[in-house]
């Protein structure tokens, strides 16, 4: 077994013990307190956990089938992710081809510069070509109503949903040196921060939340919770340096990065949600709403860690 595959063994069984431990502690919880599946909290805690089990393995296949298979899912979260967001927008008949250009022709260019590693163009195709060709496509239909608001929402839906998820992907066309071949290791070293660095905020938010940060935007979010979770998430990225090109306090700073990056990213989608009058983006995945609910920490945390991992590491 190659070093790459021992090492994505180890975090895939790593993810699988977890999960185990957590499937047991929600069973007992549930067998105790909520026989009846009357405890809300108890089995939303258990709908997660269901939740996570089919993510992890949805990840790790992709993961196991290299550039395609992680390309291929992360585009399939991107198609559904962009779902959700355009069906909360003003969008009208008018913008039908946008929309039709924007699923069927942009999304799937976007991924397909990535998979073939073409970086000068998938850095720009979006928020330059594609931002100045779609505003033309829907002008030409005539209609004039709530057009600049129709347009910011068409593209602040590709740039968040496409453009920004693409770039955890693209972190498997960086050519480190000593690094070839563990590009979805850095994948994995990505979602394991931002994850954990979700569930450790709540999770000390829970336990010592005191101080609200944005109690209009997101109540569950603390100063606490930021704070103890924002940290237990730095000391884990830093021990999980094994898996990336960085020493120990690189990984530390850019697992920290990674953590306010998610952080922020949740607030701006919370302002979204609030602006919208939802509570979860939509109700795909049980315990955790829509697919942008689970996205939006790492689409704003994947292309700041692509970046500053291509221009300090990368050659």
């Amino acid at each position: 077994m190659s070093d790459m595959s021992g090492d994505l063994f180890r975090v895939i069984l790593g993810a699988g013990l977890i999960l185990v431990v957590a499937s047991v502690i929600g069973w007992v919880l549930g067998r105790r307190y909520s026989p009846d599946g009357g405890n809300v909290t108890i089995e939303n805690l258990n709908d997660r956990i269901r939740a996570w089990w089919v993510m992890v393995v949805a990840l790790s296949l992709a993961m196991l089938g290299g550039r395609t298979g992680v390309v291929v899912l992360f585009g399939l979260c991107s198609f559904a992710a962009l779902r959700e967001f355009m069906t909360l927008t003003n969008l009208r008949r008018a913008d039908h081809w946008s929309l039709v250009l924007a699923f069927f022709a942009v999304l799937p260019v976007q991924y397909y510069l990535i998979w073939i590693g073409w970086y000068g163009l998938f850095a720009i195709f979006i928020p330059v070509y594609v931002f100045l060709l779609l505003p033309i496509v829907s002008v030409l239909r005539g209609e004039t109503g709530n057009y600049l608001v129709r347009i910011a929402e068409l593209q602040w839906g590709l740039m968040i949903c496409v453009f920004c998820a693409s770039h955890v992907p693209a972190l498997l066309t960086l050519e480190i040196p000593g690094f070839d071949g563990r590009g979805v290791l850095l994948i994995a070293f990505l979602v394991v921060v931002v994850q954990l660095s979700d569930v450790l905020q709540y999770v000390w938010g829970k336990l010592a939340g005191r101080h609200r940060i944005a109690p209009r935007l997101s109540p569950s979010k603390t100063g606490e919770g930021f704070l103890g979770g924002g940290l237990s998430a730095t000391l884990i990225g830093a021990g999980l340096w094994w898996m990336t090109p960085f020493t120990p306090g690189q990984a530390a700073l850019m697992a920290l990065v990674i953590t306010l990056m998610g952080f922020f990213g949740g607030l701006v989608m919370s302002a979204i949600k609030r602006d919208r009058g939802i509570k979860d983006w939509g109700h795909m995945i049980a315990g955790h709403g829509g697919f942008i609910d689970r996205l939006d920490s790492v689409v704003f945390a994947a292309p700041v860690f692509f970046h500053l991992t291509r221009y300090f590491w990368s050659v």
